[in-house]
């Protein structure tokens, strides 16, 4: 369990990034997102509302696996939902931007 109360995103994303040190996990979490994206636009585009329910599906079903079998923590989502859903995208930013490496540096 965080024992840290987080009062902004800016405070909460460094954390963030410490529970997101696994190679193999920041892959799925950027795989994850991706999917999440791609299927909004789709959704979007064919009026299909199908793809919108699959969103939490794909984006938190590549997380959570990554966090359990990888990291071996705790997804920060079940105590911090939106940082947690904000820093998701921020991170994929970053990963998509060169700011962020697949392989964290400790």
């Amino acid at each position: 369990m965080i024992e840290q109360k987080f009062k902004s995103l800016k405070e909460f994303y460094p954390y963030y990034l410490s529970e997101h040190s696994n190679t193999t996990s920041r892959i799925l979490h950027f795989i994850g997102t991706c999917l999440v994206v791609l299927a909004f636009f789709t959704g979007f585009l064919f009026h299909d509302w199908r793809f919108f329910l699959a969103m939490p599906v794909l984006g938190y079903g590549f997380a959570w696996v990554g966090h359990f079998f990888f990291e071996k923590n705790k997804p920060a989502t079940f105590q911090y939902p939106g940082y947690s859903l904000a820093s998701d995208f921020i991170l994929f930013y970053d990963f998509l931007t060169g700011k962020q490496e697949f392989v964290a540096k400790k």
